[in-house]
């Protein structure tokens, strides 16, 4: 035998086991293919005979679907006779063959046709075999191709499948059994004599499953309240009977006897199958809780004077809603002054309570955080009652709880005074005539308590709006609402409004903080008006250097001023919030006195030299700004001329004769008083007299002059015209300055661009609004404007800061020092300087440490049996306390 033959047949015995599975493989393939239609057929039939659709079904129906089930199982056999071949060895070669590149089991059975006798070329031969030997050594039995798809393409195979799935499941084999005795005209039960199924289906929000009666082989069953109870009775109608007293229906012996019934259980009771093969239970109904829903917390106040208020809440299978009812505890309030008068009636606030979305609502805590400060109720006692509902309709309450409804506290005094005024006219009309003397009284004198004209201006249209509505039909509810709105902005505006000196806003936001702890602020307000602090301290450093460098501001004995760095400052401040958050609050408030003690002598360290083209921009944008304030000013003037108010006209002239003396205060008498009579008959001395006026004495932008008393109302009979055509040579004036901008290339000087193009947009759209008589477009656009300006000046004055800080470098830092605390603290060490955080003294110094730290908890002690002391003190010594 050739070696050739001996290699094809040692490769053959070696795969003879990747043959046989190969073969395997081709059986199934031709099994599914050829017999899936009876398979399919079989499913169908045994399902609908489990779920007894042969039982329901007139007797007619169900031998035409017996005579059709038996054709298609006949079709389906003769198909797949048809279809079906055995597969032969050589076939399970040839697939196993196919599979290898090649074909390596052909190539070693083929004979050397040619070149027999020829030793090279026998050779070649077998070589040629051996590599085909070695490449068919690597043929493993491929897998069979199960797919059908093109042979069903309706996929009947798995729709048959998964109904004897389901039949499995739900359905019951022993009905099969009883087809026999339907096709011969019997009863199905007749066949094993009566029977019965049963289920008993929790309500799906429990999320329990069914229970199937047969399985339940004890006395006893608990399930929940409200459970629908299906029975099914199989045999001779009598032979099985149900009574039961879980349900309220009524029954007679027609009912108990009824082959299929269903229920639901109201109450524990029992349930009974009587007859053969019939069983007992007792069942007891497990009622739905009530949801339970309380406050898990005290309600607080957060930063921005949203209520935060936490609440728990526990159900047996979880709630579906939540909400919270906040009624005003009237007999509580304080009924003096302003709320002495009823209240209108007002209806409940009714808030919605976070639910989760996802996760387990069985029991939960979470937070409401609503924002009600502009609601007359807010720093009033009120009634809060929360209610959780579950999916069985049941409501729970956590009952009324009484607190002091959170608001937006204001630290400005006259914001807080308007804002309590707004609070008085929103709790009763009637206060509308007191309301308006009042907020007359603490805007007598304008030029003491308002820092920007436009906010004393919207108060006195709102005062003489209130009066004329007093004094008439009485106020609207309309009226009420938009007042109020007013009201509130004007507040807000005078607690948050950015100011133009630096100064003043710095001196507000320390008095605010002062203010702040002397009335117990909570964490989050102190934190907030720190940073305000710091914001308005950083606003303040610019200043100063901007003033340093146009020579302005100088200390009188530069050698005596004090030199401080930025970072010192900062230590000091973050030492200041340090003390606050450790209820050390006289301590921080001497530190905060000595912080603006050392602002009153400050000097910047800054380099000498003639005036730059920075600070050249800085003052051209900054008389630009005057000037817009100014227009805007007299466009808000006119907008109330427009409006006919009574004795507008001649309050606008009277500013002018007041012009030494700031921002007008007039107003002193009611309208159609002889106060106002007097102010009408002077207006025309009053303008001429404005227009010489030194308005910067007292005016609040400090510009020096007297808006609306220029070029605009000289310009033509038209003052719209002559306020528009001023507004147009400010956009030019913008257009120079903005081409000469320093700093080109720089980010700082990139954004104070920006910001003074999109200046300049708004001035023309100011420009055609006041062309148009639009008083009140032109305002919106102006005060986009005057923001714009504003940004474009703190952006410029950054850059310039940083230019003027790369040039001198650290020298600050090095030459100055803020003083340093005289007081040591309780671990003996020198506080750091300026304020400082930490210092580099080791803890405890000395020989007898435990004397000292024995003195040290003595002294805690001492402190914390001081019940005078704040509050906030008082817990921060008490958890010293319980750590040592």
């Amino acid at each position: 035998m050739r070696q050739a033959d001996k290699t094809a047949q040692l490769v053959l015995k070696r795969l003879k086991g990747q043959i046989f599975l190969t073969r395997v493989g081709l059986v199934a393939e031709r099994v599914t293919k050829a017999f899936w239609p009876f398979i399919a057929t079989v499913f169908f039939v045994l399902a609908a005979l489990m779920f007894g659709l042969h039982e329901v079904l007139p007797l007619e129906a169900v031998w035409v679907g017996a005579v059709i089930a038996f054709l298609g199982v006949v079709a389906s056999l003769v198909f797949a006779w048809r279809r079906f071949r055995w597969p032969s060895a050589e076939e399970a070669l040839a697939r196993l063959d196919i599979t290898l590149p090649g074909r390596p089991l052909s190539a070693i059975m083929d004979e050397q046709a040619i070149g027999a006798d020829d030793p090279a070329s026998q050779a070649v031969w077998e070589a040629h075999v051996e590599r085909m030997a070695a490449q068919a050594r690597k043929a493993r039995a491929p897998a069979p191709d199960l797919r059908v798809a093109r042979r069903d393409p309706y996929a009947l195979r798995y729709v048959a499948t998964l109904a004897l799935v389901m039949a499995l499941l739900f359905g019951s084999a022993l009905r099969v059994a009883s087809v026999s005795e339907i096709m011969a005209g019997g009863d199905p039960g007749a066949v094993g004599g009566p029977s019965w199924e049963g289920w008993v289906q929790p309500p799906g929000y429990t999320g329990k499953p069914t229970i199937y009666l047969a399985d339940i082989q004890t006395d006893g069953l608990a399930v929940p309240e409200g459970s629908q109870v299906t029975l099914r009775l199989y045999g001779e109608v009598g032979d099985l009977t149900i009574s039961e007293t879980v349900s309220d229906r009524t029954e007679d012996i027609g009912s108990a006897a009824a082959t299929e019934q269903s229920f639901k259980v109201v109450h524990s009771g029992q349930l009974s199958i009587n007859g053969p093969g019939g069983q007992n239970w007792e069942i007891e109904a497990i009622p739905d809780a009530t949801p339970e829903i309380s406050l898990s917390g005290e309600v607080e106040r957060g930063v921005g004077g949203e209520m935060r208020m936490p609440f728990s809440v526990r159900d047996d299978y979880g709630i579906v809603s939540g909400w919270a009812d906040i009624e005003l505890d009237l007999p509580a309030v304080d009924r003096r002054f302003g709320l002495a008068a009823d209240p209108e009636p007002r209806e409940k606030i009714t808030v919605d309570l976070p639910i989760p979305f996802t996760g387990d609502r069985r029991e939960f805590s979470e937070t409401l955080i609503e924002n009600l400060s502009q609601h007359p109720w807010a720093g009033l006692p009120v009634q809060i009652t929360l209610y959780a509902q579950d999916a069985a309709g049941q409501i729970g309450s956590s009952g009324a709880q009484p607190v002091i409804m959170p608001g937006r506290r204001f630290f400005d005094p006259l914001a807080a005074a308007i804002v309590e005024q707004r609070r008085d006219l929103l709790w009763s009309r009637a206060n509308g005539k007191r309301i308006a003397r009042i907020l007359r009284a603490v805007s007598h004198r304008p030029e003491d308590v308002f820092d920007e004209e436009t906010a004393y201006l919207k108060l006195r249209v709102v005062i003489r709006q209130l009066e004329r509505a007093v004094s008439g039909a009485g106020l609207t509810t309309a009226e009420q609402q938009e007042i109020a709105s007013v009201l509130w902005d004007i507040a807000l505006g005078l607690e948050e409004g950015s100011l133009a000196d630096a100064r003043e806003r710095l001196r507000q936001a320390r008095e605010r903080l002062q203010q702040a702890m002397r009335d117990g602020a909570s964490d989050e307000e102190i934190a907030e008006l720190m940073d305000e602090l710091r914001e308005a301290m950083r606003d303040y450093m610019e200043q100063l250097a901007q003033e340093q460098q146009q020579g302005q501001d100088e200390p009188a004995d530069s050698q005596n001023a004090q030199i401080i760095t930025d970072e010192q400052l900062q230590q000091m401040m973050d030492r200041i919030q340090e003390l606050m958050e450790q209820g050390r609050m006289s301590e921080a408030q001497d530190l905060l006195d000595q912080l603006a003690e050392m602002m009153e002598n400050l000097q910047m360290a800054e380099g000498e030299g003639s005036q730059g083209p920075g600070q050249q921009a800085m003052e051209g944008l900054a008389e630009t700004l005057r000037e817009q304030q100014d227009l805007s000013d007299e466009t808000f003037s006119d907008l109330q001329d427009q409006f006919g108010q009574p004795g507008e006209q001649g309050q606008g002239e009277q500013q002018g004769q007041q012009g030494e003396q700031g921002p007008p205060g007039g107003d002193q008498g009611q309208p159609g008083e002889q106060g106002d009579q007097e102010q009408g008959e002077q207006g025309g001395q009053g303008e001429q007299s404005g227009q010489q006026g030194d308005r910067g004495k007292g005016g609040p932008d400090g510009s020096g002059q007297q808006p609306g008393k220029g070029e605009g109302r000289g310009s033509g009979s038209d003052p719209a015209q002559g306020l528009a055509e001023r507004q147009r040579s400010l956009r030019e004036q913008l257009e120079e300055q903005s081409r000469n901008l320093p700093g080109a290339g720089a980010p700082g000087g990139s954004e104070a661009r920006e910001a003074l193009d999109r200046a300049g947009e708004a001035m023309d759209g100011a420009e055609q609004a006041l062309r148009d008589q639009d008083y009140a477009g032109a305002l919106d656009r102006q005060s986009e404007a005057l923001e714009a300006l504003r940004e474009g000046l703190r952006d410029l004055a950054e850059q310039l800061a940083q230019d003027q800080a790369q040039q001198n470098g650290r020298q600050g830092q090095a030459n100055g020092r803020a003083e340093r605390e005289n007081q040591r603290d309780p671990l003996g060490r020198d506080a750091g300087a300026a304020g400082r955080i930490g210092t580099d003294e080791e803890l405890l110094q000395g020989e007898d440490v435990y004397r000292r730290a024995r003195e040290i908890l003595d002294e805690i002690r001492r402190r914390s049996a001081e019940q005078g002391r704040p509050d906030i003190e008082l817990e921060y010594l008490k958890r010293l306390l319980d750590q040592f």
